[in-house]
């Protein structure tokens, strides 16, 4: 996993697992901590993730609220974007570009 930007821009490549949780979570909260504003993680490099690597991004969204931030996902995986619709995490994350096509309640019949 790489993590590369600054207090407002993340991009994360590779992958947010169990292994690079705490790496992550470290860089992730130092970003929060550091900045103003709306905080960007970019996650179009994601290549796989696990339950770990959702409880950074979780972990990382309270802590932007508490401190007055808004954590922003954008580049989602579809893949990820249909964990977080079966969680119903998105209606709790500020997703950018949402595709309502990973919903699985929003496929129109006939």
């Amino acid at each position: 996993m790489f993590i590369r930007g600054d207090h407002r821009h993340l991009a994360v490549e590779g992958e947010l697992d169990v292994r690079s949780a705490a790496d992550a979570r470290t860089a992730l909260h130092r970003a929060v901590d550091d900045g103003v504003g709306d905080l960007v993680l970019d996650l179009s490099g994601l290549s796989a993730w696990d339950a770990t690597g959702l409880g950074v991004i979780m972990g990382t969204h309270r802590r932007a609220g508490r401190v007055g931030r808004r954590l922003v996902l954008r580049g989602v995986p579809l893949q990820l974007q249909r964990l977080l619709v079966a969680t119903k995490l998105h209606r709790i994350l500020a997703i950018e570009s949402y595709y309502p096509e990973a919903d699985p309640l929003s496929v129109s019949i006939l």
